[in-house]
């Protein structure tokens, strides 16, 4: 068996979870790792660094210099049949990607699998993570995205050999046209250790500086639930949940966050759960590790200023 993995990167470094999807891709056989991109070199060398990869093919050419899953999916779809399995890690790119891969393939995807049983057998959520499902696959290339919460990050420690692959044609089915990247110095908030976030009991944009202050004391990424993010308090790349990101921190501190079951899909894998809400019923504590029943406004200030104290 050989696995190809498709790499997440932004041509200088991989990103964390294309290290998740490694890791589930060791247990497939012998690993390659494909870095698609322009002037990615660097990017290469990091994924040959990686313990366990064996080979990374090196696409590098203008027509990825975005990762456009028009121009991609052909790409890894042509390289695919040298390969019993290919994986990339359940990202915006990923699940934007491998879908197209699985068309052009005719081969049913495995979306956001937790554990892998054995070479044909995937264990994913379903039903917001309320139900686990086993799903076997026949096809003869299975394609999987991964969920990087559920595997460990590959090590450093490889010395995998690079190998330069040939380019696919331009395709015309779709253009960059730009992009607006938030700007900031807190951790990323799938990579980062700790986690704040706030939902609609923080009634507005403004009242989440206070999870802001509480977040820079503990050195944390700031998330939301959804339906702050749909009222507009925060911009969409905070939200937490089935539809948002899926983290799991070594701590989730959950704000004004009723706990629907949509948002706990995104977050319930977290280590220990902290939750802050003034609904005693609220169904966040049915997950918490910590719940206290307090009106957020009081209390989250007092533990910052807590935090603050020497």
């Amino acid at each position: 068996m050989a696995a190809l993995v498709v790499a997440d990167h932004d041509h200088a470094t991989l990103k964390p979870a294309t290290l998740c999807a490694i890791t589930a891709a060791q247990s497939l056989g012998e690993v390659t790792v494909l870095v698609a991109g322009t002037d990615c070199r660097a990017a290469a060398e990091a994924a040959a660094a990686v313990a366990g990869v064996a080979k990374v093919l090196l696409c590098d050419a203008p027509t990825y210099a975005h990762p456009l899953a028009e121009a991609l999916a052909p790409l890894i779809a042509r390289l695919a049949p040298a390969f019993t399995h290919v994986l990339a890690a359940a990202t915006t790119t990923g699940k934007n990607v491998m879908p197209r891969v699985a068309a052009l393939l005719d081969v049913a995807q495995v979306s956001d699998i937790t554990a892998i049983i054995d070479a044909d057998t995937f264990v994913r959520p379903i039903y917001a993570g309320n139900a686990m499902a086993t799903v076997k696959s026949a096809d003869p290339v299975k394609v999987l995205t991964v969920r990087t919460t559920a595997f460990d990050k590959a090590l450093a420690g490889g010395s995998g050999a690079i190998e330069t692959v040939e380019p696919g044609e331009p395709q015309s089915l779709s253009r960059f046209v730009g992009q607006e990247l938030t700007k900031s110095e807190r951790p990323e908030l799938t990579a980062a250790r700790v986690v704040v976030s706030g939902g609609r009991g923080m009634g507005s944009g403004e009242n989440f500086r206070i999870i802001e202050d509480l977040a820079d004391k503990l050195g944390a990424a700031v998330g939301a639930s959804r339906a702050a993010v749909d009222a507009g308090f925060v911009p969409n790349d905070y939200q937490v949940g089935q539809t948002g990101k899926v983290v799991a921190p070594e701590l989730y501190v959950a704000v004004g966050i009723s706990g629907a079951i949509q948002h706990l899909a995104g977050m319930k894998d977290s280590k220990i759960i902290v939750a802050i809400n003034k609904d005693e019923d609220a169904p966040i504590f049915q997950v918490a590790d910590y719940g206290l029943v307090a009106d957020l406004f009081q209390a989250v200030p007092e533990l910052t200023a807590t935090l603050t104290k020497p």
